[in-house]
């Protein structure tokens, strides 16, 4: 199994790339092959001619593109930073991620409280 440190709903920022500086939210993650697609970043413009049998309308659609995790960096909620991530154990045994920043651990809108 592969553990990364960016996960669906996260905020992160991009590091390198024409789409350098911008700031989305991770809308899909693929672990095996180390890429995320994150939300208004990395568009792409795809031809499309129009199907009746499927409903599909012709034109120039837009869609965001996978990129390589190298690439972005998360985004403390606390701080508001690009941070790197750290991870610690509480006392019951449990890994969490933590800001390099500020410490603060890091949750996803979809983690308990």
């Amino acid at each position: 199994m592969i553990v990364l440190k960016i996960r669906k709903g996260d905020e992160v920022q991009v590091i390198a790339g024409k789409d350098r500086g911008k700031r989305g939210t991770v809308q899909e993650v693929e672990p095996q092959k180390r890429r995320a697609v994150v939300a208004g970043v990395n568009i792409s413009k795809r031809h499309q001619k129009p199907n009746p049998q499927r409903n599909l309308k012709g034109g120039i659609i837009e869609e965001p593109r996978p990129l390589d995790m190298s690439k972005l960096m998360l985004v403390c909620p606390k701080c508001g930073k690009a941070t790197r991530v750290g991870h610690e154990t509480d006392d019951s045994g449990v890994k969490h991620r933590v800001c390099r920043s500020c410490g603060e651990e890091i949750r996803t809108q979809g983690e308990g409280s």
